[in-house]
């Protein structure tokens, strides 16, 4: 009797370790899942049945796992609302990356005429709920979203404004790619750019290879600022970050057809980190191409 109830309980821990990894973009349902797997991993580990001896290493393994993971979830900030200028917002959210740490990631909310723009979704969706709700609140009417690649630090709010009814933007690659990883896919799609939004006042432009294939930079040209996503990089970095889908041989080229295209850049936001003038640009091409050298 008690080999099948600990059999059920390792069951059960198993079950719950699958759902923790098919809703990592959920914050608040990954700490759930935490609190009610720990307990059942301590109980399998506490018990001196001989044939589940073998398997305690591994349960404890997993025990550490979701402890850490828990605490470092729980204590994930909310989502910061900066104002940059008149009508132009930065919207700044949080999460812990095993490789990294905590870290943040940079979108811009813009309005025009009470109509609000999302730059890049929120990286969870309980902060994306929390950025439509004070889009709301201050009397905009969210008009659209626009996801400047396909990771989940600029894609992860999708499925709550479709579910909302909110036109997303994306490139026909970049939904491609979310496609082929069983991901929520943008609305609407683009091949060509520049693509415009709000009558000019947002403007898409694909420069080439460099973080991903498919990323895509954001020009505003009423106040000469430069969205430059993951492709951009802070004065702080030291290293490109993750490149596991990068175009390292590609990216300092496509960092140059930015500053041919759009001359009179008065400020670049990276996707992460600080913004600042865009002297960035020039710093993503130094480290790009002391990076290819390294290769």
């Amino acid at each position: 009797m008690f080999v099948f109830s600990h059999t059920k309980k390792g069951k059960l821990a198993f079950v719950l370790l699958s759902s923790y990894l098919r809703h990592k973009n959920n914050n608040s349902l990954l700490i759930t899942i935490c609190k009610l797997i720990m307990p059942l991993l301590a109980s399998v580990i506490s018990t001196d049945n001989l044939s589940s001896k073998a398997m305690k290493p591994y349960y404890l393994i997993l025990l550490i796992f979701f402890s850490v993971n828990s605490l470092a979830e729980s204590v994930i900030p909310n989502i910061e609302i900066v104002k940059l200028k008149d009508n132009i917002f930065l919207h700044k959210s949080f999460r812990y990356v095993q490789e990294y740490g905590l870290v943040s990631a940079n979108g811009l909310i813009i309005i025009e005429n009470k109509q609000a723009f999302i730059i890049d979704t929120p990286w969870s969706i309980q902060d994306t709920k929390k950025l439509v709700n004070w889009i709301k609140s201050n009397g905009y009417e969210l008009k659209g979203s626009i996801s400047t690649h396909s990771h989940t630090d600029r894609t992860t709010g999708i499925k709550f404004l479709n579910n909302h009814s909110v036109p997303t933007y994306a490139m026909s690659l970049t939904n491609q790619i979310l496609k082929d990883n069983k991901q929520e896919l943008a609305t609407v799609s683009f091949d060509k750019t520049p693509f415009t939004l709000a009558n000019g006042l947002i403007e898409v432009f694909y420069p080439g290879h460099g973080h991903t294939i498919d990323n895509v930079v954001i020009w505003l040209p009423k106040s000469k600022i430069l969205f430059g996503g993951c492709l951009i990089r802070s004065l702080d970095s030291k290293s490109l970050g993750y490149t596991g889908e990068a175009d390292i041989q590609q990216w300092s080229g496509s960092i140059e057809n930015i500053i041919s295209t759009y001359p009179n850049i008065a400020t670049v936001i990276p996707g992460h980190g600080e913004f600042g003038d865009n002297s960035l640009l020039q710093h993503t091409i130094n480290i790009s191409k002391s990076t290819k050298s390294n290769n």
